[in-house]
């Protein structure tokens, strides 16, 4: 009976998530096709609004809490650390599997 209540949650939740993946579809396509500006648009804590850069978050539009803000120089940063970290998994995976054969 455990079982059966742990499982509905779950099914259901699959069931909504397919839902909702089926209205992104339709909405954008499934790879952004649809979308009229494809690119993003600002960095960090700035935005492009009516095609004027415009501040958001503290001190900007909203008067919000700061925003983790990223220049390029991050981005670029965390996109050779995350390929540092993604190839020494691979090879810790491949060692793994040769001691294993």
């Amino acid at each position: 009976m455990g079982c059966l209540y742990f499982s509905i949650p779950i099914v259901g939740g699959w069931h909504v998530m397919q839902w909702a993946i089926g209205k992104s579809h339709e909405s954008i396509g499934p790879k952004g096709e649809k979308l009229e500006i494809k690119e993003v648009q600002g960095i960090g804590q700035t935005a492009t609004i009516d095609g004027e850069m415009t501040r958001i978050g503290a001190g900007g539009v909203g008067m919000g809490v700061k925003l983790a803000a990223s220049d390029t120089h991050d981005q670029e940063r965390s996109k050779k650390m995350l390929a540092k970290i993604l190839k020494e998994s691979r090879r810790r995976n491949r060692k793994q599997r040769e001691e294993a054969k």
